[in-house]
């Protein structure tokens, strides 16, 4: 089973991993979170990074997901990806709540389906609500 990172602004990533164990009482285990501090850089970040990528990598591999692409969160990902020993990690940009409680839901299935799974939650997360004319209740 892949464990779970998430790499974001701080406090995104805690509040999100918080979410996800309201969400889903049995959160498991292989599932961290590091903020990212405003005046953080990514070598200094790394080392953290790497501590939690051994944590929750137990079967060797694991899914990063970051909130932006370019930022430092997402810059710390590729450097861990880059200098770890772990033998799969898959990044994903752009991480929400949808996304992060699909990849929850799904962890057991093999990576790249879980990487799978978490675009597609977090694509199909994001929609417009159109209020019903007659009664102002949201409508899918």
């Amino acid at each position: 089973m892949p464990g779970i990172l998430i790499i974001a602004h701080a406090p995104l990533a805690s509040a999100l991993r918080d979410c996800a164990a309201h969400v889903y009482a049995s959160c498991p285990n292989y599932l961290e979170a590091i903020d990212v501090p405003a005046d953080a850089s990514p070598g200094a970040m790394l080392g953290q990074a790497k501590e939690a990528l051994e944590r929750v990598a137990r079967d060797g591999s694991a899914l990063v997901l970051v909130d932006t692409a370019g930022a430092t969160p997402c810059n710390v990902a590729q450097r861990l990806a880059d200098t770890t020993s772990t033998s799969a990690v898959r990044i994903v940009c752009g991480v929400n709540l949808p996304m992060l409680l699909r990849t929850v839901c799904y962890q057991k299935e093999p990576l790249d389906a879980l990487v799978t799974r978490a675009v597609d939650g977090g694509q199909h997360g994001i929609t417009e609500l159109h209020p019903d004319e007659a009664s102002g209740a949201p409508r899918w």
